[in-house]
């Protein structure tokens, strides 16, 4: 078997990104893990343990950021996790955009992270999609 091509700089940069997003991003909008908003508001997705979680995700991002070529079908399961939360923040806005305006009178933080959260993981896990494609075809 030949050896899978050597990572891309932008590519594993982009991971790096997608690891910030995850892990800086839930850290912010979870003000620490101390904002208990974000589990009322939806307690399905963003318990603490699926905040702590998303963390994880974040931090496995950036493990693979320069050997992504090399794990071309756990790049395609970051694919899938980002479909969930995708499908997770749709269903939400069908069912409680409404509820926005409150929930910004009480924390303006929160109410944008659950107006936005859902279009970068679709930006990322297009991202991931694509990158598992390639990296497999490389294979």
């Amino acid at each position: 078997m030949l050896d899978a091509p050597h990572p891309r700089p932008l590519t594993s940069r982009i991971f790096w990104l997608a690891g910030a997003y995850n892990v800086f991003g839930m850290l912010l909008f979870s003000q620490l893990f101390m904002n208990p908003l974000l589990a009322l508001t939806d307690p399905a997705v963003f318990s603490w343990l699926g905040q702590v979680a998303i963390v994880l995700w974040g931090l496995a991002y950036w493990a693979v950021a320069k050997s992504y070529h090399q794990v071309p079908l756990l790049v395609a399961v970051f694919a899938l996790e980002k479909l969930v939360y995708v499908l997770a923040w749709g269903r939400w806005l069908l069912d409680k955009a409404q509820t926005l305006p409150a929930i910004a009178s009480e924390s303006p933080l929160t109410a944008l992270f659950f107006s936005m959260y859902g279009a970068g993981d679709l930006l990322f896990g297009l991202f991931f999609a694509w990158t598992a494609l390639h990296s497999g075809k490389a294979r």
